[in-house]
């Protein structure tokens, strides 16, 4: 296996990744961002006040984007699956 070979299945799984957990941490990030300036608007400390939320919106967001990611997944394993022939030889 060559050095190119290597970097190109790490930069393809980097890829892969970034496109898994972006839809999950940017609304949870949002609402976080939204909920500590409530928090530091009315100085209401409550932990669960930001947990209960974020979880929500994951939750929320894995319902609608869920397949989607599952199939991304499955695509990039079949895909390394079908080269790994070729990294060898």
């Amino acid at each position: 296996m060559v050095p190119e070979t290597i970097y190109k299945v790490s930069q393809d799984a980097m890829m892969v990744a970034v496109k898994l957990t972006a839809p999950i941490l940017l609304p949870s990030l949002a609402v976080g961002l939204i909920i500590a300036m409530f928090q530091a608007a009315t100085q209401i400390n409550e932990t669960t006040l930001t947990f209960v939320p974020k979880l929500i919106v994951i939750g929320l967001v894995l319902l609608i984007v869920g397949p989607w990611m599952l199939q991304v997944f499955l695509d990039y394993f079949q895909e390394l699956i079908r080269e790994i022939p070729q990294m060898i030889g």
